[in-house]
């Protein structure tokens, strides 16, 4: 990782890009309105945006022109964590916002969506379209009983039919939840029956990797087990009719229906989003309408530099809340690109295919991409024309240095490179994108406006350039109003508030540099803690994953019975590579020069594959859990693994070591 003491940047905005960019515009516009700095750049900024938490917020609904239909009376009328109230006594809409371009006469025909599949053949749906799509649905769902408050469910891919259902179902006043159709039924009910929705979009079926998948007998379980549900729509993927009791998708969008939006209060239900619930049951986090507006306004809009004219692109899948996140690029009037398909065909670069023939501007997607194309030899810039993007975001993980390194050699050396850190739970980013600031190898940009993101110890002392808790000291509108089934928020404080009650503790290691930017190190609750040095597993995956042997790997550290401490990496080869004597040694010898003698593991085991969520994270927790003895079934919940049988290698493992 790039030290503090080495703070050479690989990436530096010139002054034009600088002067152009939303987030110089707004500080300028907000010195002469509401006192903001006009020296010092974005750390006073962000100084100014965390000092002044409720001026701060109040600049931003005024910036991006939110429409309150009811005024506020206080802009945080309570600022406790968890309870913070925002906008105390506003109503507002998401929708509304989402589609406000269409009211312009200049854009209406203008693509809000660019749909692309495996074919890779772009299909836009004008701002015109979707709102009048949006007006139908809303109207059918009315028409339906569906009331603000009532849950309605997707088991969509990433498709204009999910966008223009979520939208709707926002109209409405109603909460939306969304889960990819390549989850099994129990994944999915896991979720779903929490929640308990009275409508259900589905799909017959979706196409990945070159193949169709068939999923009607999942969407009949779906059925089967949902007494809630008061109707089902059938969107015709595949092209199999509607099946009986049904209703038709085309049937409920063909009106030319005025949308009519629900004003609701700031904090009502937008959505509700999932954890991954490797170890039980996912928590249902529910995100407040006027909180994400607020939240993605400012992320998108200022961080991302997002606004008409862009396009937007992140690969994603209904069941992550990224989904949720590139959908909001349409309150900033960008474009948004959906994509629907492997990430990886017909081969590695498809993504950067994709880019160029939507003209994507901001390109997003997982560290785990960017890794895998700098191993497979990609040759994005060469092979493709990628001049219109000025920004290519990950997350996901950490992006280690090799992968800035490759972007800046691979894509364009004039290229912002954000890698970002957030998560489900606020449905947003802690630190990463800020189009003003120098890019250093191996480390996110910034904290976030309005986000006072520290590095605690154990005692809440705050640290620079040591790692520490990613704490957060004051509220975000977009943190859950609640969890669904929580009646007295007790699973909610025990997430993030037992540790330092009234500060937000999400469970990462990081180090703030003294230059101001952030080091990602892992997640906190897998820590690797050897002779009393705590140490994060994404520093380990980035040396050992260098490896041209290596196709990705786990590192697990194990208090023992005894005493002792055990921690063994478990390495997935490359195809043809063997685990010899050669290629241990070169593994230890990579982390011990690259990170510390400490790093280096006690056993190098192979395994037939690294087990993930559905949502692509190396599982680290329950691998422990097996490793500790604890039975499979209590160790991991099954439908949130992409691969349940790769488990059972580590706990057969457990097995033969007691």
């Amino acid at each position: 990782m790039t030290s503090a003491a080495n703070p050479a940047p690989l990436w530096q905005p010139d002054a034009d890009r600088i002067a152009a960019a939303r987030i110089t515009r707004f500080q300028t516009w907000a010195t002469e309105r509401y006192g903001a700095p006009a020296d010092g750049g974005y750390p006073a900024l962000h100084r100014w945006s965390v000092d002044e938490l409720e001026t701060f917020w109040k600049a931003v609904a005024d910036w991006f022109d939110v429409r309150f239909s009811t005024p506020y009376e206080r802009i945080l009328g309570e600022s406790t964590m968890p309870g913070a109230q925002w906008f105390t006594g506003a109503t507002l809409n998401y929708a509304e916002h989402a589609l406000r371009t269409a009211e312009d006469p200049a854009r209406a025909h203008e693509p809000a969506l660019i749909h692309m599949d495996e074919a890779h053949e772009p299909t836009p749906v004008s701002w015109s379209e979707l709102r009048r799509q949006v007006g139908s649905l809303a109207a059918e769902l009315r028409a339906l009983g569906v009331r603000p408050g009532d849950r309605v469910s997707g088991y969509l891919p990433n498709i204009p039919q999910a966008v223009t259902a979520l939208l709707a179902t926002a109209a409405v006043g109603a909460v939306w939840t969304s889960c990819a159709p390549d989850f099994g039924a129990r994944s999915v009910l896991d979720r779903f029956q929490q929640v308990e929705p009275v409508v259900l979009f589905t799909v017959d079926g979706y196409r990945y990797g070159g193949k169709e998948h068939d999923r009607r007998d999942t969407v009949a379980e779906l059925r089967r087990e949902l007494p809630t549900l008061r109707a089902v729509v059938h969107i015709p993927l595949l092209g199999t009719p509607t099946p009986e009791g049904a209703l038709s998708w085309s049937d409920l969008t063909s009106s030319d229906t005025e949308p009519v939006f629900e004003q609701v209060p700031f904090d009502h239900p937008l959505w509700v989003l999932y954890s991954s619930g490797t170890t039980g049951l996912p928590k249902a986090i529910v995100q407040s309408q006027g909180g994400i507006l607020l939240e993605h306004f400012k992320q998108l809009g200022l961080h991302c530099d997002l606004g008409p004219g862009d396009r937007f692109f992140w690969y994603t899948s209904t069941g992550w809340m990224m989904w949720n996140f590139l959908v909001s690029g349409l309150l900033t009037g960008t474009t948004v690109i959906l994509y629907d398909g492997s990430p990886g065909y017909p081969g590695t670069g498809a993504q950067w295919a994709i880019a160029e023939r939507t003209g994507a501007t901001l390109f997003g997607t997982s560290a785990a991409y960017v890794m895998a194309c700098r191993k497979a030899g990609v040759h994005p810039g060469r092979d493709h024309d990628l001049s219109r993007i000025q920004c290519v975001a990950t997350t996901g993980s950490p992006l280690p240095p090799d992968g800035f390194r490759w972007l800046h050699d691979e894509v364009r050396e004039d290229l912002w490179i954000a890698s970002v850190s957030g998560g489900t739970d606020v449905c947003s980013c802690f630190a990463g994108a800020v189009p003003t600031l120098p890019v250093h190898i191996g480390e996110l940009q910034a904290p976030c406006l309005g986000t006072d993101l520290q590095a605690w110890d154990p005692h809440g002392k705050p640290l620079t350039g040591e790692v520490g808790e990613l704490v957060v000291t004051n509220p975000m509108p977009s943190m859950p109003i609640h969890f669904w089934n929580d009646p007295d928020g007790s699973r909610y404080r025990d997430s993030y508030f037992e540790m330092y009650p009234g500060v937000w503790r999400h469970g990462d290691w990081i180090t703030l540099t003294d230059h101001g930017s952030v080091i990602i190190h892992g997640r906190s609750d897998s820590t690797l803690n050897r002779q009393g040095v705590r140490m994060g597993s994404a520093d380990i995956y980035e040396a050992v994953e260098r490896l041209p042997e290596i196709r990705e790997s786990l590192v697990i550290g194990l208090e023992e019975a005894d005493g002792g401490y055990w921690m063994p990496l478990f390495v997935h080869l490359a195809p043809g590579a063997t685990l010899d004597d050669d290629l241990r040694d070169r593994i230890k010898r990579t982390i011990r020069e690259q990170l510390s003698p400490r790093h280096v593991p006690d056993d190098i085991i192979q395994v037939p594959g690294i087990p993930h969520t559905l949502t692509g994270k190396r599982i680290e927790v329950p691998v422990k859990r097996l490793l500790q003895g604890t039975a499979l079934t209590k160790a991991v919940n099954p439908g949130s693994v992409d691969n349940i049988d790769l488990l059972r290698f580590y706990e057969d493992l457990a097995r033969t070591r007691s």
